[in-house]
């Protein structure tokens, strides 16, 4: 059995490494900070995901798995050692690969075997080719160290899930011995296993990234454009999901796409056309659209107050997406910065993102621990994410809390028609005027 080790455990590292240790893999998963391998070692996972805390408890249990500091002593006895820390963005949209690289040294300088090295990370295309050449030139002893490309595809909120049951596995390598010891190390989750050259590899998790996120931009594009011709979009996306070419998925019209993939991976692949000189044009039109869909909330909301300056708005959701506590990229962030800057106040829930949301904004934002503290005497609504406990609200809440029942909706949670005659002020993404909706589609066969 091989020896592996996982470098990194946020959301890609300590997912990687205990889906191997559920398929019965020894794994050994390295980090710098202290407290977080404190806190595995407890079984405790510092991140919120479904279904990992039971996992890391059980595969501690049985010895499958272990955390440690300590990456000389375990990178000198591995034989596969997955990379799987983050690639932030740089200011100029560019990958920044400094942590990638970090572990690339320290891994040179500890191994005292031969191994392979398996880049997990999304690293824009050729760094495989370079990472091997780094390595090379920084290696300590006299071993052979070969770079795979295994990329990711994991969402958060399903972490786990999309790793146990991937729709595909990607192995990016240069030899046929990496390819196969690769495979084997697979073959447990009883997935597809595409094996091709490192570069194509690379490509395939950008390429896949950014094809969701300018699926989500089209419909939020023709979104907007239903608003203006008096279309509704969820009548649209209907019609299109029965197109098995087009599908169900990421058909949702809303304030755009956030999170850690697909704004940093959408960035990342335009600014690499660019610098090679080519222009990916629908790429960076999906960008433009994103950007500009963050705030559709607020410009509505503008048509009927003509400032914010001394309203109590409440705010419903802070993470990017249900499921997740993490908020890199989320809609709820520069929206809450704008009415603090026009001087609103601003009382806010999530059912987990709170804790992470106070490190942004610790003292000018009041945050509530239920739906009903947030709209308590409220003169409007912004709804940033579709949590189901938001998406559960009962039309008569709105009514009984708030001062004035203006509600926008960023995330289209509710049913138009279950809201009209209720007296409620309701603006979503995409559909009509609530005194102008008439029925949803009917379906006959």
């Amino acid at each position: 059995m091989e020896n592996i080790t996982v470098a990194g455990t946020g959301y890609v590292g300590l997912v990687t490494g205990v889906c191997l240790a559920e398929m019965g893999h020894k794994v050994t998963c390295v980090d710098y900070v202290r407290e977080k391998i404190e806190l595995l070692e407890q079984g405790i996972s510092p991140i919120y995901e479904p279904q990992l805390d039971n996992l890391i408890v059980n595969n501690l249990e049985s010895g499958n798995i272990k955390f440690t500091t300590d990456y000389k002593n375990t990178y000198s006895q591995s034989d596969i050692i997955f990379i799987g820390v983050g690639t932030p963005e740089n200011e100029d949209g560019s990958a920044n690969l400094n942590f990638v690289y970090t572990v690339a040294r320290q891994i040179a300088e500890s191994v005292t075997q031969d191994c392979i090295v398996v880049i997990k990370s999304t690293v824009p295309i050729g760094t495989n080719d370079r990472l091997e050449e780094y390595i090379q030139q920084h290696l300590k002893c006299d071993v052979k160290v070969e770079v795979a490309s295994n990329p990711e595809f994991l969402a958060q909120g399903t972490a786990v899930k999309d790793t146990l049951n991937a729709s595909r596995i990607i192995v990016g390598a240069e030899s046929e011995h990496v390819k196969t010891i690769l495979t084997d190390v697979y073959k447990p989750f009883n997935q597809p296993i595409l094996t091709m050259d490192r570069r194509s590899a690379e490509m395939v998790k950008y390429a896949s990234n950014d094809f969701l996120a300018l699926k989500i931009s089209f419909v939020n594009d023709i979104a907007n454009l239903c608003e203006v011709v008096g279309a509704d979009i969820e009548n649209v996306t209907k019609g299109m999901s029965y197109d098995d070419r087009i599908g169900q998925k990421f058909l949702n019209a809303g304030i755009g796409y956030g999170g850690s993939c697909f704004p940093k991976d959408t960035k990342a692949l335009h600014w690499l056309s660019e610098e090679e000189g080519y222009v990916l044009r629908t790429v960076k039109a999906a960008i433009e659209v994103n950007e500009k869909q963050k705030f559709k909330l607020i410009k509505k909301a503008r048509k009927d107050f003509s400032s914010f300056e001394g309203l109590k708005i409440a705010v419903l959701g802070l993470t990017f997406k249900p499921g997740t506590d993490d908020l890199r990229e989320a809609p709820s962030i520069p929206n809450i910065r704008l009415l603090l800057n026009e001087g609103a106040t601003i009382h806010a829930y999530d059912p987990v993102g709170t804790e992470n949301f106070q490190k942004i904004h610790p003292n000018n934002i009041t945050y509530a621990t239920t739906v009903e503290d947030a709209l308590e005497n409220a003169d409007m609504c912004f709804i940033f994410t579709e949590w189901e406990e938001i998406k559960n609200i009962e039309p008569d809440t709105f009514l009984r809390e708030m001062k004035t029942p203006f509600i926008y909706d960023g995330r289209n949670c509710f049913n138009i028609y279950d809201l009209q005659g209720k007296g409620i002020n309701y603006y979503s993404i995409g559909r009509p005027d609530i005194k102008e909706f008439t029925r949803q589609p009917e379906i006959t066969y």
